[in-house]
């Protein structure tokens, strides 16, 4: 039996970058993954979701046509297509790291792994058969499932999570979405776009309550223009079955009950651990994630986590950033590994939200000195030339030093603009280097100038 540097238990992002890590650094690496290479964010999060919003945004593209003065005939749509699509993007996707990971000799194993007290991982292939994988270190990397609520039952049909969402067989003529975060408003805007009825239901005061309140309050107010229902500070109580589809009780600010033909249970994730461990594997958790010290160790020698399964935020980028500092971590005891702390949150509906750093509303609480710098979208002239005047650039600027507390954009492409912030943030450049750096006219990045700008009151365009 081969020993091995290091196995990792889950192929997402944190598993199969930390294993091509390892393999740059000399090490001898397998990956043992249950489903597909790339995880949750590849197969059923990140990626098929974004091939289902940009089928939406090309779609609501050719409705509006007239406006750019184009002439359209009818306009239809097959969603079982729509749908196919993002599963080919997904397939095409995960065979591309598949690809990567033996360039980059990583041995990749399909089976249920199972970490045992030895050490040793149980490995039960899809053909039934069994061995053993023996390493001096182990990486857990399974990261999250999708959390439903109690009472809950779901039958991926009616009442689903947002993997069995993302393989609809069928459009419903109606949804009730739980939950207003990144997950529930990407479904909610996608839904709504190709004609679905949607309820969008969050029981904070609020959709994407984590962000910046003034640039989620603009999201709830655009997305209920285009004809969403949003019900705030509203729970569900109970979720029936029909004969037709759901009966949604609702309480809270807004007690109602809503007939629907299928709910999307969108609230959140929780760690899966489910099968993981063998029974006599007890790893220290924190609020049911698994706890890490500084060196991404758990309570168990010679075992490391990283990516979701450690707890917030649940992000792929963050999820192998993780990674990669532990794997560096393993191999050099010299090597310092750094936790996250700055990090792009991004959600793809239209307008798009992104943001980096302190909120407002903590940086007020933390009582740091500050000033705010806006720019509207309405002000630049590369939105309004695009048709996407719709939106805001806001960014938190420390006194008396001029340093970047935080960026908060909701427009056109402010998933993309968000780097250039998170970048300054990283190499602490200030305000005042932002805004002397010339940036091309006419593009969107002229925003993050202007704004840096306008702190001081020094913007040209507005």
């Amino acid at each position: 039996m081969a020993v091995y540097d290091l196995a990792v238990l889950g192929g997402g992002p944190a598993g199969y970058v930390g294993a091509i890590r390892a393999a740059q650094l000399g090490k001898k690496v397998i990956v043992i993954e249950k489903e597909r290479a790339g995880g949750t964010c590849l197969n059923w999060g990140c990626i098929p979701s974004k091939s289902l919003l940009k089928n939406a945004e090309i779609y609501q593209h050719i409705l509006h046509a007239d406006e750019y003065g184009i002439t359209t005939g009818k306009i239809s749509f097959d969603f079982a297509k729509v749908i196919g699509r993002s599963r080919n993007v997904s397939d095409r996707i995960a065979k591309g790291v598949e690809f990567l990971l033996k360039a980059k000799k990583v041995d990749y194993l399909v089976g249920e792994g199972k970490l045992g007290s030895d050490r040793k991982i149980k490995v039960k292939t899809a053909d039934g058969k069994s061995q053993v994988i023996e390493a001096t270190n182990v990486l857990l990397a399974t990261g999250c499932v999708p959390r439903v609520l109690p009472g809950l039952k779901v039958d991926g049909k009616v009442v689903m999570t947002s993997r069995e969402a993302l393989e609809m067989k069928k459009q419903p003529k109606s949804m009730v979405i739980l939950g207003a975060g990144a997950i529930g408003v990407e479904f909610a805007y996608f839904l709504h776009s190709f004609g679905t009825k949607v309820t969008l239901v969050e029981m904070k005061p609020r959709v994407l309550p984590v962000e910046d309140e003034e640039i989620s309050d603009l999201l709830g107010k655009s997305l209920a223009k285009q004809g969403i229902t949003i019900l705030t500070d509203t729970a569900m109580e109970s979720a029936t079955a029909t004969t037709s589809g759901v009966k949604v009780k609702l309480g809270g600010k807004n007690p109602k009950t809503i007939e629907a033909d299928a709910l999307l249970c969108a609230v959140g994730v929780q760690a899966n651990l489910e099968g993981a461990l063998d029974a006599g594997v007890k790893l220290e958790l924190d609020r049911g994630y698994v706890k890490t010290d500084a060196r991404y160790k758990t309570s168990m020698a010679g075992v490391f986590a990283a990516g979701d399964i450690i707890g917030p935020p649940w992000l792929a980028h963050v999820a192998s950033f993780e990674a990669i500092e532990a794997v560096n971590g393993i191999f050099d005891p010299k090597y310092q590994p750094k936790k996250v702390t700055t990090f792009p949150g991004c959600t793809y509906c239209q307008p798009q939200v992104a943001s980096i750093g302190l909120t407002e509303a903590a940086a007020k609480e933390k009582k740091l000195k500050f000033k705010v710098g806006r720019f509207p979208y309405r002000a630049s002239g590369r939105a309004v030339a695009s048709g996407d005047s719709e939106g805001l650039v806001k960014i938190l600027i420390g006194e008396p030093h001029g340093e970047i507390l935080g960026a908060h954009i909701i427009g056109a492409e402010a998933t993309e603009l968000i780097a250039e912030v998170g970048l300054g943030m990283t190499l602490e450049a200030t305000a005042d280097e932002i805004a002397g750096t010339i940036h091309a006219h006419p593009t969107l990045t002229e925003m993050i100038k202007e704004a840096t700008e306008a702190a001081a009151g020094h913007a040209i365009h507005i």
